[in-house]
């Protein structure tokens, strides 16, 4: 018995490692179509793999959604486009019920949130009752309508854009949606010489347009579980505790991380160790993806004059690393 168990277990292993390794060929993709932004992308990528959601805070135009459409293109991933209105409708995202007349019975029609990636483009454009629309689908991967819950595909992936909140007709989204993101990011403007090369080449729609999925659904799931399992020891588990810990005692921030964040903490830099292709989570990891996964959560004291990216970044130069 032992001996048949044992070539599985290694032809298993054997697979994830694989599939892992297709992603350094997901990553060198999407490289190619958002330049410059290395560090970025990988983080996405852990995002999705740690099997959370995304939140990119930008001014328009630096490809937000750019970066959203070539993760759907190159993982083979059913996507959808919702732009957020004043006017938009929570039916419009979840879908109704319709009466069919041959049958006398009401059938579900979906709406658009029904796609392994939806991205929802402007989300604090749209009230914050359609806002909260999303909060079921992005904690549950389910919908509910009319008292039937509807599952939604998977794996599902949300990427919600942002603009700056001092923008007109836009709303602060409420604490309990920004929690539902495992991270957020800000891709920022691209260097000189990134810019350049963005004139001189094709429209990046263009681009897109010339590239094809790099591995199956089914292995980005199979990636997935392996990430999630990757090993982390206690001296880490102690790291991760410590720097949620030191959120809640900071004087310069008024709410800290809940439990759910640090889970969402060590799975994100699991995932990152895994991008890396280790089979282990180090410290590094941990901080590489701090600042991504604290910023949106962090409610400041109203007296403190920095951003909260910037006191994420203060408390986590405060903890020593183990």
């Amino acid at each position: 018995m032992t001996e048949s168990v044992a070539p599985q277990r290694t032809a298993a292993a054997t697979a994830d490692v694989g599939t892992l390794a297709a992603l350094a060929g997901v990553e060198k993709q999407i490289n190619e179509i958002i330049l410059g932004k290395a560090g970025e992308i990988r983080l996405a990528l852990s995002c999705l793999l740690a099997g959370g959601h995304l939140l990119l805070e930008d001014l328009p135009g630096v490809g937000k959604t750019t970066l959203a459409r070539a993760l759907a293109v190159t993982l083979g991933l059913s996507s959808q486009r919702i732009q957020f209105t004043s006017d938009l409708l929570p039916s419009d995202l979840t879908g109704v019920s319709v009466f069919r007349r041959e049958n006398g019975q009401f059938e579900f029609q979906p709406g658009p949130i029904f796609a392994h990636l939806v991205l929802a483009d402007e989300i604090n454009r749209g009230t914050p009752k359609t806002q909260s629309a999303l909060l079921e689908a992005m904690a549950e991967s389910q919908v509910t309508v009319d008292g039937t819950s509807h599952r939604l595909p998977q794996p599902f992936f949300v990427i919600a854009t942002q603009n700056p909140v001092e923008q007109s007709g836009t709303f602060e989204l409420p604490e309990s949606q920004l929690d539902r993101f495992l991270m957020s990011l800000r891709l920022g403007y691209p260097s000189a010489s990134a810019e350049r090369e963005l004139l001189a080449a094709p429209e990046r729609r263009e681009l897109l347009e010339q590239r094809s999925a790099l591995i199956s659904r089914e292995q980005l799931q199979a990636a997935q579980r392996s990430a999630q399992q990757l090993r982390a020891n206690d001296a880490l588990l102690d790291y991760v505790i410590a720097l949620v810990t030191a959120t809640r005692s900071d004087p310069r921030i008024r709410v800290g991380l809940s439990p759910r964040a640090a889970r969402g903490l060590l799975q994100a830099a699991r995932c990152h160790a895994a991008l890396a292709l280790r089979k282990f989570t180090l410290p590094e990891d941990v901080q590489a993806v701090f600042v991504a996964v604290a910023r949106h959560r962090l409610i400041l004291a109203p007296e403190c004059r920095e951003s909260p990216a910037q006191v994420a970044q203060m408390v986590m130069e405060s903890v020593p690393a183990i």
